[in-house]
């Protein structure tokens, strides 16, 4: 009796574990980072929501991807009436060249300038500020003109 019980648990693990390996395999397939592209002068009309990246802050954040190259001047603002909007430029590698949370003119709008001193592919994260929420917002990057 106890070596058919042995058999039948045997059985039954054979049967649901790759079951549940495939089951969860499906689920990590969809939340691969994937962040979106942007381009030069581009405004992105977007939404942040509970289903993006968690930031550990009790907040999420939303990436995108821009090609940048040495010697370029951007400015990238975001803008919400939905909540409090933080903007980050980052290296690929996760190294943070410039953050900001709430614009010059007193709003927490986000402005961000920077100087870009290698050529790559850069992350621009937008996020809220700790729990202010989500919402809709608009992402905008500029390429600034040297003067002639």
């Amino acid at each position: 009796m106890i070596n058919f019980q042995k058999y039948l648990f045997l059985a039954m693990a054979a049967m649901l574990i790759p079951s549940l390996y495939l089951k969860a395999n499906a689920q990590s397939s969809r939340q691969v980072y994937n962040p979106i592209p942007i381009e030069h002068n581009q405004t992105i009309q977007d939404q942040l929501s509970p289903t993006d990246i968690p930031t550990g802050e009790g907040g999420f954040a939303r990436d995108y991807y821009i090609n940048l190259q040495r010697g370029e001047q951007i400015v990238i603002d975001v803008t919400s009436n939905e909540f409090d909007t933080v903007v980050i430029l980052m290296k690929e590698d996760g190294t943070t060249i410039g953050e900001n949370d709430d614009g010059p003119d007193g709003t927490t709008n986000s402005l961000l300038f920077s100087r870009i001193m290698e050529d790559g592919r850069y992350i621009i994260r937008v996020r809220s500020f700790a729990l202010s929420g989500n919402g809709n917002f608009n992402l905008r990057v500029t390429k600034l003109q040297e003067k002639k």
